[in-house]
């Protein structure tokens, strides 16, 4: 079985808990998010086009909606559980939050848009597809637009990799999470296929991204973005 069915059953599994200790199993919550949604550049009364990629529960896409009031989010997953929370998040949003149950690999993305984020969804890709989803994602992007992804991604030397996955794991014991939840985390990363940061930046450079730059880090959570020139 794939990789990406692989993880669409554990967080189809995990959906109804997985916002619970969000901010305890991301010890960097609000850099990490704050972040990914500071890189979309526009005035807050613009009414952009996003969509959101692998959106989950809708954390991303809630605040991208708080700080762009005016915005259209389309969220994309393809974990029905996860976006039956996401649609409980935003109930009596509107016309302007939508959702889409589908796999992103093969699913047209649509648009233009002036926007496409991700967070902690596309390390679940073998690399080829995550590069193909990169390629994708520009040719969804109108000119001038911003691709964002908070993610998770893997150090080139497995020594330091260790050192960021012990500090992680760390950080979460002195949060106080349980034994068990820590155990049902660590176990979802099993479907986890992380790749280097600077290699992706290579691939967006190469696909034809302009100010491609990893803006913020913490261990192995890092958020970089390109724009459509």
């Amino acid at each position: 079985m794939e990789k990406q069915l692989e993880a669409r059953d554990v967080f189809d599994a995990a959906a109804g808990e997985y916002d619970r200790l969000r901010r305890q199993l991301i010890p960097c919550f609000d850099a990490f998010y704050g972040m990914a949604v500071d890189l979309l550049r526009y005035d807050v009364q613009v009414p952009l086009g996003v969509l959101d990629v692998g959106a989950g529960t809708g954390l991303l896409a809630a605040a991208v909606a708080h700080r762009f009031p005016r915005a259209r989010i389309e969220l994309l997953d393809a974990s029905e559980g996860m976006l039956a929370r996401a649609r409980k998040r935003f109930g009596g949003a509107g016309e302007r939050i939508r959702f889409r149950l589908a796999d992103y690999r093969t699913a047209p993305l649509g648009g233009p848009f002036h926007a496409v984020v991700s967070a902690l969804s596309i390390h679940h890709l073998e690399d080829a597809k995550k590069r193909s989803l990169y390629a994708a994602i520009f040719d969804s992007l109108l000119p001038g637009g911003v691709f964002v992804n908070a993610d998770n991604v893997r150090a080139d030397d497995p020594a330091v990799q260790a050192l960021h996955r012990e500090a992680w794991i760390e950080k979460i014991r002195e949060s106080g999470v349980g034994d068990d939840d820590l155990a049902r985390a660590l176990e979802r990363t099993k479907v986890d296929v992380l790749a280097p940061l600077e290699l992706q930046l290579d691939w967006l450079r190469d696909l034809g991204f302009a100010r491609v730059a990893a803006f913020y880090s913490w261990h192995h959570f890092a958020v970089f973005a390109g724009w459509r020139p």
